[in-house]
């Protein structure tokens, strides 16, 4: 995930904390958390015996993954999360979070000022070069949003051939919508705002975003009850990454695999998938 994702993300926690609450249209049943982890697969707990300490590194910046709460206190899905790794791993009272600038986070890592990053920071080729990352536990998928009055008819993305579909100009989006869809006719627009005011008032029928960020519009008061998320969610590691994962210092892989190994029991146990609706309650699946 880019540092620009992260921006827009923190706009869409935004609006999930202060408006997402309010009435507005849905789709279909939320979807569950896609398992990433085969139910078959054994990842063995390494001795963390000689382990000191075990610092989660995050920011404040990225709701609702990592922000301050009403209390003042740093919550969010990579906090619980964090807090469960622990917990599986029984080394609680090792277990510390801190907060830190977005800037701050590999630099904090590489001096040894925390032993692991979960703040969404995309993988990338140069920085499996410098870090361990941990398997991915949530991807975020790309979505069609669809004004419900212009849209009658629509059950499907094939039904959107003809329509104008709102995309961010220059964006990732923009290029998956035209690989995944050539032949769809897309209205670019400045940002993400203008597309969903005109997505709003109906000047096209739909838009194709991030699914997190229009999971928690279409259900805010923003929207206005005016669309709802069409079935189906796209994954693409070309466009939109690898997805989340716990970065730790590469000459640890003790702890890659000793965290690999609490993520795969919370997967199995449910867990995660309830830290995921605890903070997604509309899913963005």
């Amino acid at each position: 995930m880019t540092r620009a994702s992260n921006i827009l993300l923190k706009i869409c926690g935004i609006l999930a904390l202060c408006a997402s609450l309010g009435g507005g249209s849905a789709s279909a049943e939320p979807k569950d958390l896609p398992l990433l982890f085969d139910a078959r697969e054994r990842i063995p707990q390494p001795d963390l015996t000689g382990l000191a300490r075990l610092r989660f590194l995050t920011t404040v910046d990225f709701p609702p993954f990592n922000f301050i709460d009403q209390s003042g206190k740093l919550s969010g899905f990579h906090v619980d999360l964090a807090r469960e790794i622990c917990r599986e791993l029984e080394i609680e009272a090792k277990c510390q979070i801190q907060a830190v600038t977005y800037p701050e986070l590999m630099p904090a890592l590489e001096q040894g000022q925390g032993e692991a990053v979960a703040a969404g920071i995309a993988v990338t080729p140069e920085l499996r070069q410098r870090f361990g990352f941990s398997r991915t536990f949530m991807q975020l998928p790309a979505r069609f949003v669809v004004n419900v009055k212009g849209a009658a008819g629509v059950a499907k993305p094939a039904d959107l051939a003809g329509k104008p579909i709102g995309i961010v100009s220059g964006t990732t989006h923009e290029a998956m919508l035209k690989a995944f869809f050539p032949e769809f006719e897309t209205r670019p627009f400045p940002d993400r705002a203008a597309m969903l005011s005109a997505l709003r008032e109906g000047a096209v029928t739909a838009a194709f975003s991030d699914g997190m960020q229009l999971s928690f519009w279409v259900s805010g008061s923003l929207a206005g009850g005016c669309c709802a998320l069409l079935e189906g969610a796209y994954f693409s590691q070309h466009f939109l990454g690898e997805g989340l994962t716990i970065m730790n210092r590469k000459a640890e892989p003790a702890l890659t695999q000793a965290i690999d190994h609490a993520l795969l029991a919370l997967s199995r146990s449910g867990k995660l998938e309830e830290i995921y609706l605890r903070y997604f309650p509309n899913g963005i699946y």
